[in-house]
């Protein structure tokens, strides 16, 4: 059968002498495995297309029976090499599409998380962004998207909107706990709890701006970048234990190393 996807390559691998085999997400079947013959070949037209970060549209010759199908055609939509090429951004790009390849299962299609990858990666592709900020961005996304989204606007014992607590008892310091995921009261967090983290006021309020943004353009939220960093922190944690409970997630280790490169 003859299919028309969009895709965006997570991994390539050399196979044979000219050929490679890529580890793909698709926006209709979820994340798999293609062959593209003659792709190391200069001469080839797709020679430029199969490298980890591309986003493409592909026609592929699609059969259940096999697990690796066959790329017959494809046109570029993105890349990281456009404009130009900037480590900064390759250290991100590599962050993103490693955690997906090991967080997703073959043949699962997830729109709303093919939509998630790509629209991260055409920010990440805009010159005049803070990758930083897209980065614990889509972690915040990410992690939702698998059912844990932490609640950032009420706290997440009580219930009781934070805003105004904060003002009116005149805080400077919320929770994070990790589990159950959000923002607490300093009155309402349990002291034994482990897996929580005392947080300024400040902190968690870009934390909710951040969730609060559709997509990040330019510098989306007004913040230090050691602030950046500490929410960084805080949701590779998050991610990190929360990924432990998501059905058929292997490879865990692998994820830890990811988030604390």
């Amino acid at each position: 059968m003859i299919v028309k996807t969009r895709a965006v390559i997570l991994r390539e691998i050399k196979y044979r002498d000219q050929s490679k085999i890529c580890s793909i997400y698709t926006r209709d079947f979820g994340k798999m495995s293609v062959i593209i013959k003659g792709a190391r070949n200069p001469k080839n037209r797709l020679s430029s297309l199969f490298n980890a970060g591309n986003v493409v549209d592909l026609v592929l010759y699609k059969k259940s029976s096999r697990d690796i199908q066959l790329v017959s055609d494809g046109n570029l939509v993105l890349s990281p090499m456009v404009p130009e090429p900037d480590l900064e951004r390759f250290a991100i790009l590599y962050r993103i599409i490693d955690f997906v390849r090991h967080t997703t299962q073959n043949d699962e299609k997830n729109l709303p998380l093919f939509t998630l990858l790509a629209g991260t990666l055409e920010q990440l592709y805009q010159t005049d962004l803070n990758f930083e900020q897209l980065y614990a961005w889509f972690l915040l996304r990410f992690v939702s998207l698998l059912g844990f989204q932490p609640s950032l606007r009420r706290c997440v014992f009580s219930g009781e909107e934070l805003l105004p607590a904060i003002k009116a008892l005149n805080l400077t310091e919320l929770y994070f706990v990790m589990n159950p995921g959000g923002l607490a009261l300093p009155s309402s967090a349990d002291p034994g709890m482990a897996k929580k983290r005392l947080i300024p006021v400040r902190l968690a309020m870009l934390m909710s701006a951040l969730a609060a943004i559709r997509l990040p353009s330019g510098d989306s939220i007004k913040a230090d970048p050691s602030e950046i960093e500490m929410i960084w922190n805080l949701l590779q944690e998050y991610c990190s234990l929360h990924l432990e409970h998501a059905r058929g997630r292997k490879n865990l280790t692998i994820i830890s190393q990811i988030l604390l490169k």
